[in-house]
């Protein structure tokens, strides 16, 4: 029987230490990181992704930016770092009240303007207003899920979103569906809000120049279970998620993380990965952030 993986407790209740898992964010969170051998040029990972936001048009002078589960305030220090200029205002929500006091205390330069909210993202997504782009980084996994579902006996939610979507399916085998990322794009639709999205995905698309990259993985996947700290998320399958903004007339973005990180793209990362060489520190270090990275993806929806 179809049950409804949650983190909302996990997250409200327990403290959080993003060390227990690792995320791109973090990897990249500040100048002298371990990771920063592995870029072009030194830069944090809140100044790349606003870099690509202000080549895509959606961040630009007066933005009201929504950072929805902004971790200890990583990215959001380093966009600010970078493009303080164009911010108006920004917003960080959060279902736990530490990691908000954790971001203030991150953010403590820009608090003029920030203001934090603990509240749960369903909740609270359709009384936003003002706001002139989301961003939700590496949070969309920790989400609903619907787990286990039979494909013969599809009801509720799930049987809405596939019926109203065309979702695709698999024709056998129990499978899982990203219940709670579905909704949010169908909030973010109704509320005319641009958005940037990253997550794990179960339908990875991987850079022509790094095809390496494909070895062992399923490109055309279904969701599934990452276990974690005391909770489990669930990987993302994007192309439910362009299907549902597309539906609402939205105009969708999608592709590779790795094409908004300019890493150093020289044949000894192909060595390393494609022999799992790990025997320097350097080494594990590379083949640790390609094969996590090679998984992710990013959506925008304007």
């Amino acid at each position: 029987m179809a049950e409804m993986n949650s983190t909302r407790d996990f997250h409200r209740k327990t403290p959080i230490d993003l060390m227990k898992e690792y995320t791109i964010c973090e990897s990249f969170s500040h100048a002298g990181s371990p990771y920063e051998f592995l870029l072009e040029s030194p830069r944090s990972y809140g100044a790349m992704i606003g870099d690509f936001l202000t080549g895509s048009g959606l961040l630009k002078k007066g933005t009201c930016v929504c950072e929805i589960g902004g971790g200890y305030g990583s990215l959001m220090s380093g966009l600010l770092g970078e493009y303080a200029h164009l911010i108006h205002r920004v917003y960080m929500l959060d279902l736990s009240q530490k990691l908000l006091l954790r971001q203030r205390g991150h953010l403590s330069q820009w608090l003029s303007r920030i203001t934090s909210i603990q509240a749960d993202v369903h909740e609270i997504t359709d009384a936003l207003r003002g706001i002139d782009l989301i961003i939700m980084n590496e949070v969309i996994g920790d989400l609903d899920a619907m787990t286990d579902i039979d494909p013969s006996e599809i009801q509720g939610e799930a049987l809405r979103f596939i019926r109203t979507y065309d979702l695709e399916t698999p024709k056998a085998g129990f499978f899982n569906l990203n219940i709670g990322a579905m909704k949010l794009v169908e909030a973010i639709c109704r509320n005319n809000i641009p958005a940037f999205l990253s997550e794990h995905s179960s339908d990875p698309v991987i850079p022509e120049d790094m095809d390496y990259l494909k070895r062992d993985l399923i490109l055309d996947g279904f969701p599934r279970e990452i276990r974690l700290y005391k909770h489990s998320e669930y990987t993302i399958r994007f192309s439910h998620l362009i299907k549902i903004a597309a539906s609402h007339g939205k105009t969708v973005r999608t592709g590779a993380l790795l094409d908004l990180i300019p890493l150093r793209k020289t044949p000894r990362l192909k060595i390393i990965f494609t022999s799992r060489a790990c025997s320097t520190e350097s080494q594990e270090i590379t083949y640790e952030l390609l094969d996590h990275i090679r998984e992710y993806r990013w959506m925008t929806i304007s």
